[in-house]
């Protein structure tokens, strides 16, 4: 028997072990979350690897595992689950919120209040808003203006 398969013999747990720490050091430098099922399927094999010695069965189980576990994460998991991917645009983030008219719209411009702030505003399809009419923040016109919807 060659030195390699001795040793994965001996330390098979530990070999599975450390590819899925290896997988999981690299998900968290990225943060794709698509690699944290390849370090589950590997800390999973290491547990089976205690009770078995079959190197190719382990190898076997670990790529059906890996394929299972990431198409069932494709199916599930939200592709995204923010309206914007940057935390620090303020403005991207109010996408879906709720505010009050606070200056009353004309030719489809004017002011609404989100969350104690007044931002610059524009009608979804030019209509004027009345003052304190409630509107929500469909998405985003010309960098830091708003585009609302008024109710219906």
């Amino acid at each position: 028997m060659s030195p390699l398969a001795e040793f994965y013999i001996a330390h098979g747990f530990w070999v599975w072990a450390a590819v899925g720490a290896a997988v999981l050091a690299v998900e968290i430098a990225f943060g794709s979350g698509w690699l944290l099922w390849p370090a589950a399927c590997a800390a999973v094999v290491a547990v089976i690897s205690l009770f078995t010695d079959n190197a190719v069965v382990e190898i076997g189980l670990f790529a059906v595992l890996t394929i299972v576990t990431t198409l069932v994460a494709r199916r599930f998991w939200p592709r995204e689950r923010h309206p914007t991917t940057d935390i620090n645009d303020n403005v991207g983030r109010l996408v879906g919120h709720k505010g009050r008219v606070s200056a009353a719209f004309v030719h489809g411009a004017g002011r609404v209040l989100i969350d104690g702030k007044e931002w610059a505003a524009e009608s979804e399809d030019g209509a004027p808003l009345e003052l304190e009419a409630i509107v929500e923040v469909i998405g985003l016109s010309g960098g830091s203006r708003l585009r609302v919807r008024g109710p219906h």
